[in-house]
């Protein structure tokens, strides 16, 4: 199975790592932390993070060639697990329906200071069940 860096998006990370990666059919999105124009978090806590992250993923995701329907497993990092009735919202919001499997942790601390980070597994276009 080949594997593919992909250049999506206008995400320039500024660490050694690709936003998007194929291998096969299947897309694996790294981390997502919310980071605005200016290079830093944005403000507003897990709520507002964590809809940037979802935004992010979408784009990334639509510009590979899937979306968020096509999720089939996510891993969410928090600062904070009181925040974890946050999180469960903007899921709900983000995966209406046939919602992904996920993971949730709790850690120490994000890059920049963020207190959320997505990450995403989803398959290329119709694949998805």
């Amino acid at each position: 199975m080949k594997k593919e860096a992909l250049a999506v998006g206008n995400v320039a990370p500024n660490a050694p790592y690709t936003p998007v990666v194929k291998a096969g059919e299947t897309l694996y999105v790294s981390g997502q932390i919310a980071v605005g124009p200016d290079g830093k978090i944005i403000p507003g806590g897990c709520e507002a993070e964590g809809r940037q992250c979802f935004a992010q993923l979408k784009a990334l995701l639509e510009a590979a060639g899937s979306s968020l329907d096509h999720v089939v497993k996510t891993t969410a990092f928090l600062t904070d697990l009181a925040d974890y009735a946050v999180l469960n919202d903007l899921y709900r919001e983000a995966f209406p329906e046939n919602r992904p499997a996920r993971s949730c942790f709790q850690v120490a601390a994000l890059p920049l200071g963020a207190v959320v980070e997505i990450e995403a597994i989803a398959v290329v276009g119709e694949r998805a069940a």
